[in-house]
């Protein structure tokens, strides 16, 4: 099966897959402007790359574009560049004494690819287990999110999403797998409609063959209602 071929190509993987930095190269001056002037000049530029193209932006269906889309950029599909956007994810004491495995997956990633600025989209399957410390449900959604609605690299976007996990609850044991589409790949170039992309990120016990294999044996499971 398909999803079974993935995984083992995961497990093949392991502590090999490995990405040179976690960070998004940002300038040191990326937050001078506020959000309303970055809208103003994208405004400007989306317009002249529109008129290069030879669009006619007097068009109805055309003249408001530009306005949408650097709207669009700032406070949608790029508000993770931002860290003050960054979600609180308030932390709680694992009163109940769970000391399993607890697992999110299929958690919906729509962020956009860095090289051509086109969508990249799929499935987050994240997974922690406690040393004292437990999260919200919710906030494992909101940090995948705020990593992905950035121009991203997937292998990136995993480590980020492990990292900022591994703070907040104050463990290594953090574990991410993302499958995902890339319309860089599907709609243009080779425009492989079937391919998808697969990344992990490993930390502390999941370092671990049989805990590893474990998550991804959950990951399988078939939770549809």
């Amino acid at each position: 099966m398909k999803i079974d071929k993935a995984l083992e190509a995961i497990e093949a993987l392991g502590d090999n897959h490995v990405a040179t930095s976690a960070t998004t190269p940002l300038r040191e001056d990326a937050f001078k402007l506020s959000d309303s002037e970055k809208i103003d000049l994208i405004r400007e530029d989306v317009k002249h790359i529109m008129e290069t193209l030879g669009l006619d932006l007097t068009d109805d269906s055309l003249k408001g574009t530009p306005q949408r889309v650097a709207k669009m950029f700032v406070n949608e599909i790029f508000s993770g560049l931002h860290p003050q956007r960054k979600p609180d994810a308030s932390t709680f004491s694992n009163n109940y004494n769970y000391g399993e495995m607890l697992v999110e997956k299929n958690i919906t990633v729509y962020s956009t690819c860095e090289h051509h600025l086109l969508p990249i989209v799929g499935r987050a399957h994240v997974a922690y287990i406690s040393n004292g410390t437990v999260v919200g449900l919710s906030k494992m959604n909101r940090i995948v999110d705020y990593y992905a609605k950035r121009p991203q690299v997937q292998e990136r976007m995993t480590m980020q999403i492990v990292q900022d996990l591994q703070v907040v609850l104050g463990t290594k044991d953090v574990a991410c797998v993302i499958d995902a589409k890339h319309l860089c790949v599907n709609s243009r170039g080779i425009r492989d409609i079937e391919s998808s992309t697969i990344t992990s990120e490993f930390g502390g016990k999941f370092k671990e063959d049989s805990v590893r294999r474990e998550f991804l044996d959950y990951i399988k499971l078939d939770t549809s209602f």
